[in-house]
């Protein structure tokens, strides 16, 4: 009599797979994630034969030319590398709510006159789906709305649309005959995506998913997933705020770290081409602790204005607070400020704000976090036409960044007058007209560049 195999169980969240349940999984620290499913097969034997695609020279192959569809919105584009490929599946993810949906609606009017779109939801039905459409006043004739979500059933209704570009909302919710376990699982999640990943290929179809976020922000299910597609895509912004970004995190067709920028309105999402502009909307000027830093966003620079609060604290503890900037980062700066400037920021609080809800990451916001954070504690001004960038050292020396040209341009076509930037980026450097370069080798030589100190009168003011 055959033995008969055991049950494995598998963490929803990341994949994780073990021969009993467990309550925590060992590997993503989630609660109760394990879920039941039938274990694979025994290893069969494995037996040569001819490639249906044999192995060529690279040299004899020719360069292939991609067919690009528009989306309608030149910022979607730009992360997807100039539009969607025939072929290619996109994976779109982001929080509840934050208007991955809308945005797929929204660019289904653009492609729908050129092209035959299949919408499928398994969260929402026709109802709901045409109440969005007619309050964002997508009237396509080339829209079909499919509200199922069954694997065998939503590619059977493809074999009779025949559409060129499926969107899909959201795999999550995609279950498959043939995968027994619960959707949503490890195995629906796999199996659905080969599935429409094979569509896509054999067909020549571009697919949209839409992928749920856990409450790391991760994508959900297996990190297999984001290395099968084509495309990664992260919609982030606080839905408190009406500005939201779409960040290209893997992209098989173009550049990777790129960002587009949105509005959130009553009509559904608006693009924003000048996000730089948008970011210092609203900008104080002659307050201190206030200071503009220029970044790069895959190939695009954008210019934020950085925010800090220095106050004496009455606690033994001072408290530390940073939205839109790593913690760690901003703290490590302050014992660089206090080490080599003296400054006593162990006797304040420091709250740190980027402004705009937009996140730096780039170790070139070093050097104009830190002014912001002397002229907080100082109160001395950042002059309003002043622009900084640079890394920062643990020996307070200012370290020398890429795309420098990309930045200055930038910072010149918004009106800033004044750019300081390490001194080994201005070799070879030319300034635009009535712009001052200012090279410096660390911190301390940037400290006779702020202005006065605030008066009571400035403050009264």
């Amino acid at each position: 009599m055959a033995k008969q195999s055991k049950s494995i169980f598998s963490c929803a969240e990341c994949g994780y797979i073990s021969n009993k349940w467990l309550g925590r999984c060992p590997s993503c620290d989630g609660w109760n994630t394990f879920v039941e499913e039938e274990p694979v097969g025994e290893e069969m034997a494995v037996q040569c034969k001819r490639a249906a695609s044999p192995a060529v020279l690279i040299s004899e192959l020719d360069l292939p030319e991609y067919i690009r569809m528009k989306t309608g919105m030149e910022e979607l584009d730009r992360v997807l590398g100039g539009g969607l490929v025939a072929g290619s599946v996109v994976l779109l993810s982001g929080e509840p709510g934050i208007g991955k949906s809308t945005l797929l609606l929204q660019i289904c009017e653009t492609v729908s006159r050129h092209a035959r779109v299949l919408y499928v939801s398994g969260e929402e039905s026709k109802g709901q789906l045409k109440l969005r459409a007619d309050r964002l006043g997508v009237k396509g004739e080339a829209i079909h709305l499919l509200t199922e979500s069954c694997l065998e059933s939503i590619l059977g209704e493809c074999e009779s649309v025949a559409p060129n570009v499926i969107i899909v909302d959201s795999i999550q919710t995609v279950w498959s005959e043939g995968a027994h376990s619960a959707p949503g699982s490890v195995a629906q999640v796999r199996a659905s995506a080969m599935a429409f990943i094979s569509w896509a290929k054999q067909r020549g179809c571009s697919v949209l998913l839409v992928g749920h976020v856990n409450k790391e922000g991760g994508i959900s299910g297996p990190k297999l997933l984001e290395h099968m597609v084509d495309a990664v895509l992260y919609f982030e912004g606080d839905r408190r705020h009406s500005y939201r970004m779409i960040r290209s995190i893997k992209n098989r067709y173009g550049s990777t770290n790129e960002i587009g920028v949105f509005e959130m309105g009553d009509v559904g999402l608006k693009e924003v081409p000048n996000p730089s502009q948008m970011m210092l909307d609203g900008r104080p000027e002659n307050i201190g602790g206030n200071c503009a830093c220029c970044v790069m966003e895959g190939s695009r620079p954008l210019i934020s204005d950085i925010q800090a609060l220095v106050t004496a604290t009455a606690f033994p503890t001072p408290r530390r607070t940073a939205d839109g900037f790593d913690y760690n980062r901003m703290c490590l700066l302050i014992a660089v400020l206090e080490k080599r400037l003296g400054l006593k920021f162990y006797t304040h609080d420091v709250y740190l704000n980027i402004a705009g809800g937009l996140r730096l990451d780039e170790p070139a916001a070093d050097l104009a976090v830190a002014f912001a954070l002397i002229s907080g504690i100082t109160d001395r001004i950042v002059p309003n036409d002043m622009i900084l960038f640079g890394e920062i050292g643990l020996s307070g020396e200012v370290r020398a960044v890429s795309h420098v040209e990309y930045r200055v341009k930038e910072a010149a076509r918004l009106g800033f007058k004044t750019i300081v930037l390490p001194k080994r980026s201005t070799v070879g450097l030319k300034a635009p007209k009535d712009v001052r370069i200012v090279g410096i080798g660390s911190i301390y030589e940037g400290l006779s560049l702020l202005e006065r100190k605030l008066s009571a009168e400035d403050l009264s003011e």
